[in-house]
């Protein structure tokens, strides 16, 4: 039998692409079209993606988005909640970080002083306490150490939503002074308890005093006025408590913003000297 191979493969023909046949194998994740022009490939995983989007939406509250909830987050939630093609970064991320961060302070729901610094030629926003700090790059980066560093990063998660309305932060922002901070608060809710432990005293005197001055032939009702005289004294000593924990911590907040306040550089601990931050001290 002749051979009549010519010794050499045939060119391709430009006007035909290249099928399974051929031995190429179509790229995982993309999706292909078949003869009929539908998808053949990855159209599953578009679906569990955006069933995992509406699962996170249903679950977690953005507009009340902390710590907590960025804790227990796992990393395909959080890809799909936060696309990174759809984040705000550069100068438009520090404007909307910083209005939200002030909105928190003045809130008091993050406790530091917020700053503007510049390291490498661009702008940054560093929040410092006498706990630890925080240092908000352009890309959306948050690097720092102790508890304002795990109160930022979700902050600055939802400012890089564009979903996300920042709030238009009041012009007294800043953390308060130290001697206009109340003795405690909840003034009202201690008055109603200590009007119920009142009642329930005189109530249990009461009935101790009808059960000594007449001849009643049961327990029960001595036995309810000791119940209601010790109830009453429990209230009593829990209202004492809650109001000497309330100085407590009235004080102790006091102290932290007097040692903010009046000190004149910042703490040790944090990598920005003059303004500038101090890069290699960072990364480490």
């Amino acid at each position: 039998m002749e051979d009549t191979s010519t010794g050499s493969e045939p060119e391709p023909r430009p006007d035909r692409a290249p099928d399974a046949s051929d031995g190429d194998e179509a790229s995982p994740g993309i999706e292909t079209a078949g003869d009929e022009g539908g998808p053949t490939v990855g159209g599953d995983a578009a679906d569990d993606l955006d069933e995992l989007r509406r699962r996170v939406e249903e679950e977690y509250d953005f507009d009340d988005f902390g710590p907590s909830d960025m804790a227990r987050m796992s990393a395909d939630e959080w890809d799909a909640a936060f696309d990174p093609d759809s984040w705000i970064t550069g100068d438009r991320l520090l404007e909307r970080a910083e209005a939200e961060l002030k909105s928190r302070i003045a809130r008091r729901e993050v406790f530091g002083v917020l700053e503007r610094v510049r390291a490498d030629g661009e702008e940054r926003i560093l929040v410092y306490s006498d706990e630890g700090y925080a240092i908000v790059r352009p890309t959306g980066e948050v690097a720092g150490q102790g508890t304002v560093l795990r109160d930022i990063e979700p902050i600055v998660a939802l400012a890089a939503m564009e979903s996300y309305d920042v709030p238009e932060p009041p012009e007294d922002w800043s953390l308060p002074h130290p001697d206009t901070v109340p003795e405690g608060s909840g003034e009202f809710g201690n008055l109603m308890v200590q009007v119920i432990a009142a009642v329930q005293v005189l109530a249990g005197a009461a009935l101790l005093a009808a059960a000594l001055l007449t001849d009643l032939d049961t327990i029960v009702a001595p036995a309810m006025g000791i119940v209601f005289l010790l109830v009453g004294l429990f209230l009593f000593v829990m209202v004492a408590n809650a109001r000497l924990s309330d100085r407590f911590r009235s004080e102790e907040y006091r102290e932290r913003l007097r040692a903010l306040r009046e000190a004149k550089e910042r703490p040790d601990f944090v990598p920005v000297e003059g303004g500038v931050v101090d890069e290699a001290e960072l990364d480490e």
